[in-house]
């Protein structure tokens, strides 16, 4: 199989030095990328973090034939890679793993003399009038401001458009990460982000069990809760099963 794995975080910038991200390292689709490459599979990873290979004894300078890596930074940065590799070349599989932003930075405002916040009303007030704000768009916004205030908006589900606009076929793997959910919640919850993805395979944990376990599915009917040991041959395992079976069916 031709297989496409992303991993790691995106970085939504505020300004030329600044932004928001999160705290996932990409340890994940490389230990996917590394079994799937050791079970004779050519491997595109595209990872914000690709020294996270050298943990599974692949140099990502140079992996190897049938490894590629290419890198990127930022949520812009990644759909371009997407768009650009699910429209012209003939992956069979992509395990979307990479920790892809939910808001994207629209603008760095600063309060006007005379206007701040309330936190006791949670509202805007002015002392001279009306309250008002001030963007900020320098390279980098001085240090010396007293207070920034960041608008985020939503950002674009990119699994979302695997299957349209971007017309990938395949076999889809979509990874979800919650917090503060029961597992049988949990469980559920992946099952409606999958189909609403269109995606093949979920793969479900929570913020405070991600180190120990993970649920997988649908195996047939069911979710299996995975050690994380064992998640990524789990992973292309399941991968190659669904392969094999849609090539079985033509």
């Amino acid at each position: 199989m031709n297989l496409l794995i992303t991993a790691g975080n995106t970085l939504s910038l505020i300004d030329r030095v600044r932004c928001i991200t999160n705290v996932f390292s990409g340890r994940t689709g490389a230990a996917i990328a590394r079994t799937a490459w050791g079970r004779g599979h050519t491997v595109t990873l595209v990872t914000s973090h690709p020294e996270a290979l050298l943990e599974y004894g692949v140099n990502h300078r140079d992996p190897g034939e049938r490894f590629t890596v290419q890198t990127y930074r930022t949520f812009d940065d990644l759909a371009t890679l997407l768009q650009t590799q699910l429209r012209g070349t003939g992956y069979d599989a992509v395990c979307h793993s990479a920790a892809v932003s939910d808001y994207l930075p629209a603008g760095t405002y600063t309060p006007d003399p005379g206007t701040y916040y309330n936190a006791r009303t949670n509202e805007w007030e002015g002392r001279n009038g009306v309250p008002a704000l001030t963007e900020q768009t320098a390279g980098k916004i001085k240090s010396s401001e007293p207070e920034l205030w960041v608008r985020l908006v939503r950002a674009p589900k990119l699994i979302d458009r695997f299957r349209s606009p971007w017309g990938f076929a395949g076999i889809l793997v979509k990874f979800k990460l919650e917090v503060g959910l029961g597992e049988e919640e949990l469980v559920e919850v992946a099952e409606a982000s999958r189909g609403q993805s269109a995606a093949d395979l979920m793969v479900a944990n929570t913020l405070d069990g991600a180190k120990h376990w993970a649920y997988l599915g649908p195996l047939g009917d069911r979710y299996d809760r995975v050690p994380r040991r064992e998640l990524p041959d789990r992973v292309v395992l399941a991968v190659e099963h669904l392969y094999q079976k849609r090539a079985a069916n033509g």
